[in-house]
Parts: C-alpha cells; sequence; structure tokens
C-alpha cells in the first residue's frame, strides 16, 4: 500500500496530475524496453513470492510479469494462490498435478485464464481503436504457440495503432505488431 501510494503522489508531484493505473502500467512496460534481455523459456527455480528469473532472461510473459510488479502486484503470487484453490478452472496443457510457483504464472494460457477470472475481457475485433493503452493482447503463432504483450501509449508510424511492448524472441522491445499474429484474448487487468 505504501508503494501504491508514493508512486500516486510522485505522479501528481512531477506531472502535476494522477496518471490511471492503465498509463502507469504502458509506462513500466516501455521502462522494460531499455533493459537487455536475452529470450530463455528455460525452467528456473525461483524465491517465492516475488521470484523471478535471472534478469537479464525472459519470454513473453515475463515482460507482463515485470511490468505488473513495477506497480506493486506478484501476478507469480496471485496466480499461484488462485490455482491451488481453483486449479480445476486451469489449462491441463502440461500435465502437472498441482501447481508450480517456479512456472505456473509464466504459460500465457494459465494468464489467459486468470485475467478472465479478474480481469475485465474484452472484445476481439480488428478495429485498432478497441486496443488502448494498459491492454493486455494475447495471440496464436501458430499451432500451440501462444504469445502476450501490453498495449502502450506510443502510436505506430501511421498513427493508427498503439504499438505493443512484448518478447517474442528479440528481447522485450516496443514493436507495431498488434494485427500480425491471431489475437485469442484481450484484456485489462488492474490492481485493486
Amino acid at each position: 500500500m505504501k508503494t501504491t501510494t508514493f508512486a500516486l503522489l510522485f505522479h501528481i508531484g512531477v506531472f502535476g496530475f494522477a496518471q490511471s493505473f492503465e498509463e502507469q502500467l504502458s509506462e513500466a512496460a516501455l521502462k522494460l524496453t531499455s533493459q537487455e534481455v536475452v529470450y530463455d523459456p528455460s525452467y528456473f527455480s525461483i524465491d517465492y513470492p516475488n521470484g523471478d528469473v535471472p534478469s537479464g532472461r525472459g519470454v513473453c510473459t515475463d515482460v507482463i510479469i515485470r511490468a505488473y510488479r513495477q506497480l506493486g502486484l506478484d501476478l507469480q503470487k496471485e496466480v499461484h494462490e488462485d490455482m491451488k484453490t481453483n486449479f480445476d478452472h486451469y489449462p491441463k496443457i502440461w500435465g502437472l498435478a498441482k501447481p508450480d510457483p517456479n512456472i505456473d504464472h509464466r504459460r500465457v494460457p494459465n494468464l489467459m485464464k486468470y485475467f478472465e477470472r479478474y480481469g475485465i475481457v474484452k472484445p476481439i475485433t480488428d478495429n485498432p481503436k478497441d486496443y488502448v493503452p494498459g491492454d493486455i493482447v494475447c495471440w496464436n503463432l501458430g499451432g500451440a504457440i501462444t504469445h502476450i504483450g501490453i498495449v502502450v501509449n506510443k502510436k505506430s508510424d501511421d498513427k493508427k495503432r498503439f504499438l505493443v511492448v512484448h518478447n517474442v524472441g528479440n528481447g522485450q522491445v516496443l514493436e507495431d505488431c498488434l494485427f500480425n499474429y491471431k489475437i485469442i484474448g484481450h484484456y485489462t487487468f488492474r490492481t485493486m
């Protein structure tokens, strides 16, 4: 709570107005693009709660996890706690008999289910105006390969779309890729 209060006071003091949660999430995602990260889908044993893979490593889900963590939300803990009591609601793609706090939050289908349960499910459309900063978008890259990113407050060169921060293999980057893949999920999720 102290961190959230400080962040709010900081934004009011520096900018003269309070940023919305979605604007703060957009800024947090943009900040991640300055960090050099190698795409690494390896399984890591990490601390719990507030565990993270090594700072120079990550995948698409780590962009989401790290952006929310900057705003005081630990998706590792939140997803794990929900999976402990609602395991049957989550996908059974990996053959696990129980939740694993090292990896569950780093899987796109699990984040999608968590956002469906606790966020706002937004329509999937081909209209770029429907995708605004702070939105979470999930894609199917083909076959069973899923992907996730955050829409941010920077526009495409033609000014028709907001850009996305994601990691599809080239690190945590800002790209004009909203409609490059088949969208399978669209959410807004904020902390309480």
